[in-house]
């Protein structure tokens, strides 16, 4: 299954629906882009400035991050050239229909190429370019994972 980073945060750091997706997602098997190391980083940053994690809540959680990867709970998906060409084609595709951002693309472009579905997110924007490519998603359309 490839992870959004939004999801991966919310098994990284409590949000309302954390305990669902941990587990829904608990025994899979994780992948994700390594822009995933710079995205969650931020969003983590991003819950400190606004409050709703602590200082030591952040480096714990970015702790967590690593040992799960060191652990390969979670496999990363080389950020290279292939990826990058892969996500200007699926915002070519995309844009007319769906304004995805830069990131967001490349995203796409990764789990297109490593054909691990579903394609985790919540990113309404994500949800639907996958939708465009006929990705399987989770959760699935019209299905948020039970509380």
């Amino acid at each position: 299954m490839y992870l959004d980073s939004c999801i991966l945060v919310k098994l990284l750091v409590v949000e309302p629906d954390s305990e669902s997706f941990a587990r829904a997602l608990a025994g899979q098997s994780l992948v994700t882009s390594e822009l995933a190391y710079t995205e969650i980083y931020s969003a983590l940053c991003a819950c400190e400035r606004a409050g709703r994690i602590s200082g030591a809540d952040l480096r714990r959680a970015w702790r967590e991050f690593g040992q799960r990867i060191a652990d390969e709970e979670i496999h990363l998906l080389p950020l290279n050239s292939v990826t990058l060409r892969k996500a200007a084609q699926l915002l070519e595709y995309c844009h007319a229909q769906v304004p995805l951002r830069s990131l967001d693309a490349i995203h796409l472009a990764a789990a297109d190429l490593c054909q691990d579905f579903p394609l985790a997110t919540t990113d309404a924007r994500l949800r639907a370019a996958a939708q465009m490519m006929r990705f399987d998603l989770f959760p699935p359309v019209g299905e948020p994972p039970a509380p």
